[in-house]
């Protein structure tokens, strides 16, 4: 299948990389709103190029893939298996100290763990 070439107006989000799948999804206007109906597959995310604002897609032959007609929204999908929720590598060290006089009692701790792409 031939490669496919996407050009932006706009910088490409610093989160895309190769091997990230893309998609397009056709943009109307409905009431004065932008809306979208369904997602189509592009293919993968073979090479991005920053400085002209344009990614290469490339399709495998067993995919049909699908050139997105002008002014689709693009988007993208990363692969869980390499993209896991769990930081490996990563830890964080945490101390609580009462530094009253008076006896203190925690009753709850919490932590936001969340998946970063960088």
């Amino acid at each position: 299948m031939p490669d496919i070439t996407l050009t932006f107006t706009n910088e490409i989000n610093t989160s895309v990389q190769v091997g990230d799948v893309a998609y397009y999804s056709k943009v109307s206007s409905v009431g004065g709103f932008k809306t979208s109906s369904s997602i189509t597959y592009i293919g993968p995310i073979s090479l991005i190029d920053t400085s002209n604002k344009q990614i290469v897609c490339s399709p495998t032959t067993w995919q049909s893939s699908n050139q997105p007609p002008a002014g689709s929204f693009i988007l993208f999908s990363k692969d869980n298996r390499a993209n896991m929720a769990s930081p490996l590598g990563y830890y964080a060290q945490v101390k609580f100290k009462n530094d009253s006089t008076v006896k203190g009692e925690m009753f709850s701790t919490a932590c936001e763990v969340f998946e970063s792409s960088k």
